[in-house]
């Protein structure tokens, strides 16, 4: 199956198929990974090409929050059937309004749109500064800026609501 895992303005597709043997064949964006997974409790114990990662996710798809090695964030996990779920079943509107949000802590570097600004997919929104990289932020999907809930220098919370896009 195919994952479309999106952290910041990154989207990676992962894709992980059954083996007979009972393994796992995960591909990150076309590169082959080494996996195996347990479940801890409320955690799940990865091993990653020989690293032990714990991580663990709060919330459901395709919205979730994750911890893993010292780093919180939100993450976006779909699949090509999620994606279309709301075509299908009528409930995706034009008027739709949806929050871009911070993928982790940090703080805003630029507003690279306006409030009433038209956005295609894919067009860069925001940059966020976190751990020393910036990181843009794009719209998921075309449409137009409601309103701006932050200002260059703002100090954001990782989940924190910054552009409102109807």
């Amino acid at each position: 199956m195919r994952y479309f895992v999106t952290l910041g303005a990154r989207e990676v597709p992962v894709d992980v198929t059954a083996l007979p043997d009972g393994g796992w064949d995960v591909r990150v964006d076309g590169e082959p990974v080494s996996v195996d997974a347990v479940a801890t409790g409320g955690a799940l114990s990865l091993r990653v090409d020989g690293r032990v990662i714990d991580l663990v996710l709060d919330g459901d798809p395709p919205n979730v929050r994750f911890t893993a090695l010292g780093i919180s964030g939100a993450a976006t996990i779909e699949t090509e059937r999620t994606r279309l779920a709301p075509l299908l079943h009528g409930s995706a509107s034009p008027t739709s309004r949806e929050f871009v949000v911070a993928p982790m802590p940090g703080r805003v570097v630029r507003l690279l749109v306006a409030a009433g600004d038209r956005v295609k997919a894919g067009m860069p929104l925001i940059v966020i500064e976190a751990m020393k990289m910036e990181n843009e932020l794009r719209a998921s999907r075309p449409g137009a800026i409601a309103e701006i809930l932050v200002l260059p220098g703002d100090a954001v919370e990782g989940g924190a609501k910054l552009i409102l896009l109807e």
